[in-house]
């Protein structure tokens, strides 16, 4: 439930948080000329002085963009924030952030994470605003929008664009892009022709949002919901939904109450919220993407989230959500089972229930009403798709600082495996030799690709999806073990081995590894180890190549990016950014060196 305006006024007047006067008020309310030019910046968009003045300003993080597929729709989601604002008795002012869309940008929009994530902070940081409202969608924005506000810590709230529909091709429903991944295979082996392929295309990105499998924007949604962030339901309304806009209206109003109550992002993310973050992902068989987020959105929060969590927590956390790639339906499937809240309430006894959320109300109360439509969507703890979460931290010789695997989208028969290495030093090797007809390899084999870490990708690039050896799709093959320092999609699947850590381009065990060398991969042991004698590994470590300064990069962004971007069981982090320096909200607080700067 929603403060009245009455209520409203009464904590601004009671509130310690709000003693003073509203943050906005030192941009608006003096009468001197820094009011009067930020004042007249305001009149000059049509805006009357009673429009704002004295009211809580909103900002509106936008993360539209047309090169941004998955975020197209959050123009349109902006005015019916907008609408909710301004019912509550708030001033909505909204703003562009960068816009991070992995089907376009090179090399990789998690290049560009921490970017972005700088950008939300210090528009934060710089504008006049109380509060404010993350626009978000395609995986990165998400995380890079939650990472920003975490480290402002001013009142906050995610609203991401909602999954796509389903798609739907020749009769069959299809979920982007694991269907499309799918059916690549299948164009590779000869199964299908290019035409066929083809026409896909439309059939399977039909609808604003992002994708509709359990992907890493569905897991981060989940992630975001079930940290508090967001509103209860907000991770699963379809884009294409009219609720997802009555949604979004109910978030600006949110964004208001939070203001007023003084609620900011520090009170909700804990250590125990990111315990429920960490048993979503795990009960979802969601994506492995999540766990680099997760630990870099703890450590702005000023939480240290460690690899053997994820395994403490996976223990007792069944996988209940059956979505693609693991399981067998769609994101859609999801909301019309009961959504987030219906998966929180059939594994409640694992929860930490009285961590507070954006509603005012903790997590219990906010799903205490929540059904179960389906529980063929949504499966009990009793009787799970899994008894142990969809992920596995793996370490060993091979990855001393760790590696991932998503088991539940992975081949069973694999889980405990040796085999002969097969080595591309790089996803330029792996293109050149992966389909040659005289490649040195078996069903059997391990595929291992080097050079796609955070520094040697550069960023970390979703590579890790190996393809499969063109002659192994024709007799039949499937799945094999593929090992990489890289990331992949969530809506990928397959026995594939991610992450490893320290990463090839730093030196780490991955750089050693040569074609022949035996790797055993055993899940349930979480144990990954290259079966090579130390004092070989030691005589290839003396040979190995210096790595590039500066990751190759000789200016700007990308040497800066090279220089302080952390390992991934550190969160991909930039050094310098971890932790929080809260902005702020009464007067003086902005008056460094003699006041405000105009330009």
């Amino acid at each position: 439930m929603h403060l009245n305006l009455f209520e409203r006024r009464t904590l601004m007047e009671n509130s310690h948080v709000n003693e003073k006067i509203l943050r906005s008020e030192e941009w608006f309310g003096s009468r001197d000329l820094e009011g009067f030019l930020h004042r007249a910046g305001l009149k000059n968009q049509g805006w009357s002085e009673e429009s704002f003045a004295g009211k809580p300003v909103i900002g509106i993080a936008n993360s539209w963009s047309e090169a941004t597929h998955c975020n197209s729709h959050l123009r349109e989601l902006a005015e019916h924030v907008k609408r909710g604002v301004l019912a509550a008795g708030g001033f909505p002012l909204e703003f562009p952030t960068i816009s991070l869309g992995e089907f376009f940008l090179s090399p990789t929009s998690m290049f560009c994470r921490n970017l972005m994530s700088m950008d939300v902070e210090e528009m934060i940081r710089g504008l006049p605003i109380d509060g404010v409202v993350l626009l978000s969608g395609c995986d990165k924005t998400t995380p890079a929008m939650l990472m920003g506000a975490a480290s402002a810590d001013l009142p906050a709230i995610v609203l991401t664009g909602g999954p796509q529909l389903k798609g739907n091709w020749k009769g069959e429903e299809l979920g982007s892009c694991t269907d499309c991944r799918r059916y690549w295979s299948e164009l590779r082996a000869g199964n299908i022709t290019q035409t066929d392929y083809d026409s896909m295309e439309s059939a399977i990105y039909r609808s604003p949002g992002h994708c509709m499998v359990m992907g890493t924007a569905s897991t981060m949604g989940a992630i975001v919901e079930t940290l508090g962030m967001s509103l209860p339901g907000g991770a699963a309304v379809p884009g294409a939904d009219s609720r997802r806009k009555i949604l979004a209206e109910d978030s600006g109003r949110t964004a208001v109450d939070l203001v007023y109550k003084g609620i900011r992002p520090s009170s909700i993310l804990t250590a125990d919220a990111f315990d429920n973050a960490i048993r979503i992902l795990l009960a979802a068989g969601g994506s492995t993407n999540a766990i680099i987020h997760l630990i870099a959105i703890a450590g702005r929060a000023g939480i240290r989230l460690d690899l053997d969590r994820f395994n403490e927590l996976s223990e007792s956390t069944p996988v209940i959500v059956n979505l693609k790639p693991g399981g067998k339906y769609l994101m859609e499937d999801l909301f019309y089972a009961g959504g987030v809240e219906a998966v929180l309430k059939k594994m409640s006894g694992l929860l930490n229930l009285n961590c507070s959320t954006v509603t005012g109300h903790s997590l219990g109360d906010n799903i205490a009403d929540a059904e179960c439509h389906d529980d063929d969507v949504v499966l009990s703890t009793e009787s799970p798709l899994a008894p142990e979460g969809g992920l596995t931290i793996l370490k060993g010789s091979l990855a001393p600082d760790g590696a991932v695997i998503k088991h539940i989208a992975a081949s069973p028969e694999l889980m405990k495996h040796t085999g002969r290495a097969v080595v591309f030093e790089n996803s330029i090797d792996l293109k050149q030799r992966i389909d040659d007809p005289d490649l040195d390899v078996t069903k059997d084999d391990i595929l291992v690709m080097k050079g796609a870490g955070p520094i040697g990708g550069p960023g970390m690039p979703e590579a890790g999806f190996l393809p499969l050896p063109k002659k192994l799709l024709a007799q039949g093959v499937r799945d094999m073990i593929r090992i990489s320092d890289a990331r992949m999609s969530g809506t990928a699947f397959g026995t594939i081995v991610l992450h490893v850590s320290p990463e090839s381009a730093i030196g780490g065990p991955l750089a050693l590894v040569k074609s022949g060398d035996m790797i055993t991969l055993d899940v349930k042991a979480k144990s990954l180890d290259l079966d090579v004698d130390l004092e070989e590994l030691e005589r290839r470590r003396a040979n190995l190549a210096e790595p590039a300064v500066d990751g190759g990069f000789s200016r700007g962004y990308g040497k800066m990016y090279s220089q302080h971007i952390t390992q991934a069981q550190n969160g991909c982090d930039f050094d310098f950014l971890v932790g929080k320096t809260p902005v702020e909200t009464h007067v003086g607080a902005l008056t460094h060196n003699g006041g405000f700067h105009t330009g």
